[in-house]
């Protein structure tokens, strides 16, 4: 609301407020004209102040008429006496050196939180420089960021860095771990898929070769299992195939989509190992 007041050019008016005459036609008409500008800026200020209000808040301060006197009132209902404002600090403070990243929390989540309660502690008063919110952060990230920050306190000199400049730092050794995790899922997954193929391969393989040795098959009544064409056996059914590839295609574009989505991704890869469930049933 203070940044909305002084765009408007009356904060002055809130902050100071003005001094209602007496006598008014005694006054110049400089003065007069002065006053009169005086008047409707506290007016302005008024009303913008009680735009920015719920019900509750407006209705103590309904019957006030000018602008310092309605911010005074606020002042005293929302943040309190100054005994009140020491209590809120303290609670502050103890939760500021209480926080620590979660396992599941990333950079940008965490960074939100903690400079959420920095904004806090500033309004009551706390003054506080970004080394030590640098510091904060740095001591309470998760295990995993552990030589990330021995790496930061070894090359830079946090009495200088800002606190953007630890964000982005930290942020870009996030993306590079959440690749190499990304490449080694994917790994895992086409070595379990070719795996599974490979061993339907043998299988049917064998069986082929125990009923149709030292003769010619007739596929003409012959029925694919994999896609219920007579005609060939379902290990040489191309339909079968174009699934296999389709299903990489689609496991690979839902792992993208599980790496964007870091905030829903154990609901992701139980989708992932769902689809790859059914879809190796049906092949």
């Amino acid at each position: 609301m203070k940044a909305i007041l002084g765009a408007q050019g009356v904060w002055e008016m809130v902050e100071k407020g003005y001094v209602e005459l007496e006598n008014v036609e005694k006054l110049t008409e400089a003065q007069k004209e002065e006053l009169e500008n005086k008047r409707k800026k506290d007016q302005c200020a008024l009303t913008i102040i009680h735009q920015s209000l719920n019900d509750d808040m407006f209705e103590k301060i309904a019957d006030i008429t000018n602008a310092k006197k309605a911010w005074d009132t606020l002042q005293n209902s929302v943040i309190g006496v100054e005994k009140v404002k020491k209590v809120r600090l303290q609670t502050l403070r103890a939760e500021f050196e209480s926080l620590m990243m979660k396992e599941t929390e990333s950079i940008s989540d965490y960074f939100t939180k903690v400079l959420t309660v920095v904004h806090q502690m500033k309004r009551f008063g706390e003054k506080l420089e970004d080394v030590r919110i640098v510091e904060k952060i740095l001591r309470s990230l998760n295990s995993k960021f552990n030589h990330v920050v021995v790496a930061i306190e070894e090359s830079k000199d946090l009495d200088t860095m800002s606190i953007d400049q630890l964000n982005g730092s930290l942020r870009a050794h996030e993306e590079r771990m959440d690749k190499g995790k990304q490449e080694r899922v994917e790994h895992v997954l086409q070595a379990k898929f070719s795996w599974n193929a490979r061993g339907e391969t043998n299988e049917n393989g064998r069986q082929g070769r125990g009923r149709g040795r030292g003769r010619t098959v007739d596929k003409r009544h012959i029925e694919c299992y994999s896609c219920g064409k007579d005609g060939h056996y379902s290990w040489e059914c191309q339909t079968s195939k174009e699934k296999k590839i389709n299903l990489l295609c689609t496991v690979k574009m839902l792992k993208n989509q599980y790496y964007s989505l870091r905030s829903r991704k154990i609901k992701i890869l139980k989708i992932v190992r769902g689809i790859l469930t059914m879809e190796l049933a049906t092949i």
